[in-house]
């Protein structure tokens, strides 16, 4: 396993589909002042809301259809964000669904943690892990490979 250390301020992507935009931009109003000790990223027209509504910065990516979901979770691989709240929307079909499930997927890989709804972000931003460093553990997947079973 190789260790990931997240620094006492964390990287965190914020990321919400369309029918889910006004939740997070109202869950960020909320735990603004929380958030302004963290570095902020996210997709597209979500960045601009959650800045335009609470005064912070939020680095912006490219919508997620665009690509913006696929630019997270680069940065997810190269240790650029290490936390993702992401207001997904279980009853519609999005376009781009294929590049959710994969930027879901590198999140699971890199022992990112995720939260996908105003409880678990409440959780998570409010746990004292958030005020410390913490060492996450990534699965060496090579090693897997050379296996036998």
């Amino acid at each position: 396993m190789s260790q990931f250390k997240l620094e006492k301020q964390k990287r965190i992507a914020l990321i919400a589909h369309d029918n889910r935009k006004q939740d997070l931009v109202s869950w960020a109003m909320k735990r603004k002042q929380l958030l302004s000790n963290h570095f902020l990223c996210g997709t597209g027209t979500t960045s601009a809301m959650i800045s335009q509504h609470t005064g912070l910065s939020v680095k912006a990516y490219q919508s997620g259809p665009l690509g913006g979901d696929q630019q997270i979770g680069a940065c997810i691989v190269a240790n650029e964000v290490n936390f993702m709240v992401f207001f997904w929307d279980p009853l519609a079909a999005q376009p781009h669904d294929p590049d959710v499930k994969a930027l879901l997927r590198i999140a699971v890989l890199y022992d990112v943690p995720v939260a996908m709804n105003q409880s678990s972000a409440d959780f998570f931003l409010t746990s004292s892990l958030m005020e410390e460093e913490y060492e996450r553990n990534v699965l060496d997947f090579s090693q897997l490979k050379k296996r036998t079973f």
